[in-house]
């Protein structure tokens, strides 16, 4: 570099001293052309040695002379450029004008001596060329007035790529040392060698498990990206699959025609990709921890300086790809419990406090199990350290398939175990994971060849209800945990005692339900409908009743929604069904006609699938008209879908009679009204309790009946316990009522009993 500085400072102080007698040439009134053209003829010569390019601009046309050396610098060749300053206008980088003319006023003007500047101009094919321009005066007149400005173009191209190079190379090692992201300083890396040769693209791709994954590739293609995303290396599986199989450098010089791109090449030549350079990326240790690769849009084999890119691409690649990984790995064992590869407690605390802010600001509730394991020192003790990590690592095994993906789980220490249960709607959502952790733990293990049957306690805490921050909760699940170990082990608690009463008793109803819908130990009792001016029965409504041997009666608001959460609320809703049905043949058969059976259908299972060919199977087997049968469904299914609709018609086009339950306190609309073929509207309890003492509940009431009539629906009123509300329901219209005035849900041998007759109250 030093022998080349020298150079052009000698070269430098030829120009200066020919173009001082060049301009003394000119301004001589007594030189001869033969001398004036010696001089310029000089100057040309040393600006050909100095590889500059010369201009000379006369600033009164705006003509401007282009030396050959001037023109070949951007591609040109002699003849191809008009000698106008619109030339150079043309040519020169958008934002490099403005600040280029700026100092030729200045220069100009006499604000500056000297007139140096660097600048970007557009090569023929394309890219930038980075140019020094320097131009001295030429001047005439006792004025010293300006006429010309000679200059020279030098190319500093090559200085400046190193320039910027070096201070890329700089700002990648100042990444490293602060440890920015991996991903931010692999597109850095690709961009700096990017930059120093044209049309190259550059790609990092990270070995993992024996398949190779894209860490950074920024100027490439993502959907090439994703082509190749996952692939496995192999000594045929294009340039970096074969780099990182071998551990050494591949160089494909054409993608088209290489048989390691056989099966990839229509992958990369739709995007223009032509050769691949790739060298493998190893760690301190030799290691193969991926490869770079380098892709030209032509064919072609690296030149010296691009075979030393690759090698130094990679090597620096290497640094953060081994540093990443092995921060990774610190992580991992700071993170994660080694012997059961849970969570450890410092990330269990990190993420429950992340959790607690979420949770705090979205209002949510989560639930928070503390799990012991029940005489595990004894374990310990009897069978020694190893079998009891032995049984640690299956019991995290059995935690981990109890919890929802959703959940999160980590090993505290020793044998304890938290589990936090995210997004629960009610008090039980965290139980049943604890009941469910229960059951798998218990169930037997084998461990040194002996049979073994482990068992845990668990503490159950909620957020925010017990606690507010992570230290809160904690010691409130740790106190439930042990008022579980006080209860006997081997259950759960909460840290509320009357929550975990509760949960026992949801618990035992669904342990005996199941058993009691599948051996038919229900039964069902009639409550009559009755017309309002008759008092005639013109019909009941089936209702189920559990009478538990340990239980007692349990009340059906607790056992139908426990059907539906342990889906058994299908095979119940046949019971009753083929029950009521029967029943409902039974007193025909008896003589007693036109009795309206009415059941109860959830939701869930009124859009199911199966309830038409259900209903059509009931019909058939129990011989009931379908104009006999009503079926019960809440206002929560009445909306504009057409899969309700259409299950509406369905039923509506076998003869079933359809009627609205609870009417007025969920989301009916007129709107949904209006879709909807339905027989009767029945107004909920809620409203007929305050019809006598309260104006607007009469006014709705009364708004209802007419409104339903108005829509051709007959109307039941439901809860009716005094011979005032009956009153005042026919003076509002209403045609049918149910209620303890008329009568209780009796026993089917108790209808039989009482149909014939008018009930005007008990």
């Amino acid at each position: 570099m030093t022998e080349i500085a020298n150079k052009e400072t000698q070269l430098q102080k030829e120009i200066e001293q020919l173009r001082s007698e060049l301009v003394a040439a000119h301004l001589s009134k007594d030189v001869r052309t033969a001398e004036l053209l010696n001089s310029e003829e000089r100057f040309a010569l040393a600006m050909r040695g100095a590889s500059d390019g010369l201009w000379d601009w006369d600033l009164a046309t705006d003509d401007v002379y282009y030396s050959p050396r001037w023109k070949s610098m951007l591609g040109y060749s002699e003849h191809e450029l008009e000698n106008t300053l619109s030339t150079w206008a043309a040519m020169v980088h958008v934002d490099d004008k403005g600040f280029v003319l700026k100092n030729v006023q200045k220069f100009l003007s006499g604000e500056v001596d000297t007139f140096e500047v660097e600048m970007r101009m557009r090569h023929k094919v394309g890219h930038d060329v980075f140019i020094r321009s320097r131009a001295f005066k030429v001047t005439r007149g006792e004025n010293n007035e300006t006429i010309r400005l000679i200059g020279t173009h030098v190319d500093i191209t090559q200085q400046k790529k190193s320039e910027f190079f070096n201070e890329r190379n700089t700002k990648i090692l100042e990444l490293i040392a602060k440890g920015k992201p991996a991903s931010k300083i692999y597109a850095e890396i690709a961009l700096m060698y990017e930059e120093r040769h044209s049309g190259l693209r550059c790609s990092m791709l990270e070995l993992k498990g024996g398949k190779l994954l894209h860490a950074g590739a920024p100027s490439l293609p993502k959907s090439y990206c994703k082509a190749v995303h996952g692939l496995e290396y192999g000594p045929q599986v294009g340039s970096c699959g074969t780099s990182t199989y071998t551990g050494k450098r591949v160089l494909v010089e054409n993608i088209a025609t290489d048989p390691k791109w056989a099966d990839l090449k229509y992958v990369a030549l739709p995007y223009g990709m032509r050769s691949c350079w790739s060298e493998p990326i190893k760690s301190s240790s030799g290691k193969v921890l991926g490869a770079f690769g380098m892709y030209h849009d032509y064919p072609a084999l690296p030149n010296e300086q691009e075979s030393n890119d690759l090698t130094s691409a990679a090597r620096l690649a290497g640094i953060v790809m081994e540093r990443e990984q092995n921060q990774k790995r610190i992580q991992n064992l700071a993170y994660t419990d080694e012997l059961t590869k849970l969570s450890s407690r410092p990330h269990f605390y990190i993420n429950i406090e992340e959790l607690v802010k979420i949770s705090a600001r979205e209002k949510n509730k989560f639930g928070l199990l503390y799990i012991d394991l029940d005489n595990f020192k004894t374990v310990n003790d009897s069978l020694g350290h190893d079998v009891g990590d032995l049984l640690l690592k299956k019991v995290a095994q059995r935690l981990k398939s109890a919890c929802r993906e959703i959940d999160y789980i980590a090993r505290l220490s020793g044998d304890e175990f938290c589990i936090a249960v995210n997004n629960v709607m009610d008090d039980y959502g965290a139980a049943h994971v604890a009941q469910r952790c229960l059951e798998l733990i218990s169930k037997p293990v084998e461990l040194a060849g002996r049979k073994f049957t482990p068992a845990c306690s668990i503490g159950i805490a909620h957020y925010p209800d017990d606690g507010i921050d992570l230290q809160t909760i904690l010691k409130a699940a740790d106190t439930a945990l042990y008022a579980a170990k006080d209860l006997g082990k081997n259950r759960f608690a909460f840290y509320k005692k009357e929550l975990t009463d509760k949960a026992e008793y949801r618990f035992k109803i669904e342990q005996h339900l199941r058993e009691a819908i599948e051996q038919q130990q229900l039964s069902l009792v009639y409550q009559p409908k009755v017309d309002i001016k008759s008092g005639n029965i013109i019909g009941v409504e089936a209702l189920s009743r559990w009478n538990h041997p340990l239980l007692g009666q349990v009340s059906p608001v607790d056992f139908i929604s426990m059907a539906e959460q342990i889906g058994m609320i299908k095979p119940l809703t046949e019971w009753v069904l083929k029950t009521a049905c029967n029943q409902s043949t039974l007193w025909k058969e008896a003589g007693f006609s036109s009795i309206i059976m009415a059941v109860n259908i959830s939701p869930s299972h009124f859009l199911d699938s199966d309830l038409v060919p259900l209903i059509k199977r009931v019909i058939k087997e129990t011989g009931i008209l379908p104009g006999d049968l009503e079926l019960e469904v809440t206002e929560g299914v009445i909306q504009t879908n057409p899969e309700n609709l259409a299950v509406f018609e369905h039923l509506k086009e076998l003869g079933i009679l359809l009627a609205i339950d609870d009417f007025g306190v969920g989301y009916s609309s007129f709107a949904s009204l209006k879709h909807l073929n339905v027989d009767y509207l029945k107004i909920d309890k809620y409203f007929i309790d305050d019809i006598l003492v309260d104006h607007k509940a009469k006014l709705l009431v009364g708004s209802m009946i007419e409104m339903g009539h108005n829509l051709e629906h007959k109307i039941t009123a439901e809860g009716i316990e005094s011979e005032e509300q009956a009153t005042m329901l026919q003076e509002l219209g209403c045609d049918y009522a149910q209620g303890y005035f008329f009568s209780k849900p009796v026993s089917a041998n108790q209808i039989s009993k009482l149909l014939g007759r008018k009930l005007t109250g008990q």
